[in-house]
């Protein structure tokens, strides 16, 4: 099977306008449980005046049941963020290291090899706790302010994380300009460089090519992959990212090899829609609505 890591309480809602209640973010995880989801992205420990959307990730924590079968991530950028997300009960440390000097610079104030170090100090950080931690390599396929980036860089950066010892190395398109050959060939050379650590992906779908990516990623090892309810999110900081691929679109894609349900993940996203008060709706979820009007 395909692990669904559901990001749309944390990647989904940074980027929005309108913000939402601690009780509708733990109402949407609670969705999202509900549809199957067992590992979720449900805040993000960063600067509340940069990211507003995340301020009371805290208190999102504190509301959240204790599920034996759930794991929450925590997303951080720095140590700092890492001791707030440690004094909480979330259970894993999301941690971003930028594959692009100038995106890293721009929002974390770090270079590669300076935000290289730095993930392996959380890492670190986490564990002496009894914490895990696991690493994503944003902007691995494209820089919103440089343009192309080297995967020979990325893959070298993958290993010398997977040297730290994290859960796993994720590969993100933060803006959504890979294309699923592109795909197929990054995942397999990470791969190889951090075996046995497994590999996930996270897609935003800028481009359409989202679900594609997905499937390609899958088809060439990845084990894991980011998505979000109706495609919710995108980049605070790296304009023009769109949202995430959609959770339903993909698991509707996988055919049977996530084990959600995509009707449920539809009717999430209707209700999601509602509270961010937008009309913007996923491929699987406006053939779900267009279902039921017919019935």
């Amino acid at each position: 099977m395909i692990e669904l890591v559901e990001v749309s309480a944390r990647d989904g809602l940074q980027n929005e306008k309108t913000i939402l209640s601690t009780a509708d973010k733990v109402a949407l995880i609670d969705k999202a449980v509900a549809a199957g989801a067992r590992r979720l992205e449900v805040a993000s420990f960063v600067n509340p005046k940069l990211v507003p959307q995340m301020a009371d990730a805290e208190a999102v924590i504190a509301a959240l049941p204790k599920r034996a079968e759930v794991r929450t991530i925590g997303l951080v950028l720095n140590a700092r963020g890492a001791g707030r997300a440690l004094a909480t009960a979330v259970d894993e440390l999301g941690i971003v290291v930028a594959a692009s000097d100038a995106f890293g610079l721009a929002n974390q104030g770090l270079d590669v090899d300076a935000g290289v170090a730095m993930a392996g100090g959380v890492i670190e950080q986490a564990r002496a706790v009894g914490r895990s931690a696991q690493v994503t390599i944003s902007a691995a396929f494209g820089c919103p302010l440089t343009g192309a980036v080297d995967p020979a860089r990325v893959v070298d950066m993958a290993r010398r994380l997977a040297a730290f010892g994290p859960l796993e190395i994720a590969l993100a398109d933060t803006i959504g300009v890979a294309r699923p050959d592109e795909v197929s060939r990054l995942v397999a050379a990470t791969l190889e460089a951090v075996r046995p650590l497994p590999v996930r992906v996270h897609f935003h779908d800028t481009r359409g090519t989202g679900v594609a990516n997905a499937v390609a990623a899958v088809a060439a090892g990845a084990v894991t992959v980011d998505a979000s309810i109706g495609g919710t999110g995108g980049c605070p900081f790296a304009p023009g990212a769109a949202g995430n691929v959609a959770s339903e679109d993909v698991a509707y894609a996988l055919n049977g090899r996530m084990a959600v349900d995509v009707d449920a993940l539809c009717a999430a996203a209707v209700w999601l829609n509602d509270k961010l008060q937008r009309t913007r709706t996923s491929a699987m979820t406006r053939a779900w609505l267009s279902a039921r009007e017919k019935t």
